[in-house]
C-alpha cells in the first residue's frame, strides 16, 4: 500500500514540479514513451539474460511481497512459537516416538491443523518437521550444538534463495542509469544526422534525448532501488519467524523451562511482531 502511495507522490512531485516551475510537459511526454521503449527494453532483457527461469518468477512474485508486506502477522508468530513448544512438549513427555506420525505429513496432523496459516508456509513446516525428524530417527541421542548446526544451514540456504529477487532489483537500480545515458546516447545520434535541421527542430531532438537520461536516473533512484529496499525489509521480516521455531527447539533440547523457552523466541522478534511475555504465556497456556 505505501509503495504505491510512494510512486505516486513521486511521480505527481517530479512532473507536477516541472509544469509549476513553467516547464512543457508536452515534449516530455511525447519522448517518454520512445525513451522508455529503449530503457525498458534494454532493461528487460538485461534481467532475463542475467536470471534463470526460478529467479525470474522468483522477480515476479517479489512485486506482491513489496506491495502486501511481510506474509505473517504477530498472531502467526505466537502460533509458530506455540506449535514448537507444543511439539517439544510432547517429545518430552511421550517420547520422540510420539511426534512420528505428525512429522511424517504435517498436513494430516492434528495439531498442525490448528495453525493453517503456518501450514501454508511449506519453508517453515518443513524447517520443524526435518529437524524433529532427525531427533526421532535418532531417538534423541542427537548433540543439541549438532541440530543447530543442521538447522542453522537449513535456514542459510532458504533465505539466501529469499533474497535473491532483492539482489536482481538492486542490480537493476543499479543499472538503469547507465542504460538511460544510452539511450540519451542514441538520441543525440538521431540529432547528429539531423544537423541541417532548424534550431527548433535540433532543440526538440536533444530534448528528447535528455529524457532518457532522466527517465533512467528516476527510474533508479525514485523507483527501483526505494522498491528494492522496501522488498529487503519485508524479507527480513519474514525471516523472524523462522528464528523463533528454530530459538524454541534448540533451548528446549539445552532442557530449559518453558518460560524460558519462551522468552529466548519471543525476544528475537522484531517490535512489529513481538507479544508481551504475558500475552504470550497465556495464550500457551489456553492450548
Amino acid at each position: 500500500m505505501f509503495a504505491a502511495i510512494g510512486i505516486v507522490i513521486l511521480l505527481v512531485m517530479v512532473f507536477g514540479g516541472f509544469a509549476i516551475t513553467g516547464g512543457a510537459l508536452g515534449p516530455v511526454m511525447h519522448a517518454i514513451p520512445h525513451e522508455m521503449l529503449i530503457i525498458g527494453g534494454a532493461a528487460i532483457g538485461a534481467v532475463v539474460a542475467g536470471n534463470s527461469m526460478h529467479e525470474l518468477k522468483a522477480i515476479g512474485g517479489s512485486f506482491a511481497k513489496i506491495f502486501k508486506g511481510p506474509r505473517h502477522s504477530k498472531q502467526d508468530h505466537i502460533d509458530a512459537i506455540a506449535l514448537t513448544t507444543q511439539l517439544m512438549k510432547m517429545m518430552r513427555t511421550e517420547g520422540p516416538v510420539a511426534l512420528e506420525s505428525h512429522l511424517e505429513a504435517p498436513e494430516n496432523s492434528a495439531i498442525f491443523a490448528q495453525y493453517p496459516a503456518l501450514l501454508a508456509n511449506k519453508p517453515l513446516i518443513s524447517l520443524i518437521s526435518d529437524a524433529l525428524t532427525l531427533i526421532v530417527v535418532s531417538s534423541g541421542t542427537l548433540d543439541t550444538h549438532a541440530v543447530e548446526e543442521v538447522m542453522d544451514n537449513a535456514l542459510k540456504t532458504h533465505f539466501h534463495e529469499m533474497q535473491e529477487p532483492q539482489h536482481a532489483l538492486q542490480s537493476l537500480a543499479d543499472a538503469l542509469p547507465a542504460l538511460g545515458i544510452v539511450a540519451a546516447v542514441l538520441g543525440v545520434v538521431k540529432t547528429m544526422g539531423s544537423i541541417d535541421e532548424p534550431p527548433s527542430v535540433l532543440g526538440g531532438m536533444i530534448g528528447s534525448a535528455l529524457v532518457g537520461t532522466f527517465m533512467g536516473v528516476l527510474l533508479a533512484y525514485g523507483i527501483v532501488a526505494p522498491l528494492a529496499g522496501r522488498l529487503k525489509q519485508v524479507l527480513d521480516a519474514d525471516e523472524q519467524i523462522f528464528h523463533a521455531v528454530k530459538q524454541v527447539i534448540i533451548a528446549s533440547l539445552h532442557g530449559h523451562p518453558q518460560p524460558l523457552v519462551v522468552e529466548s523466541a519471543r525476544s528475537g522478534l522484531g517490535h512489529a511482531f513481538r507479544p508481551g511475555l504475558s500475552e504470550l504465556l497465556d495464550s500457551l497456556r489456553k492450548r
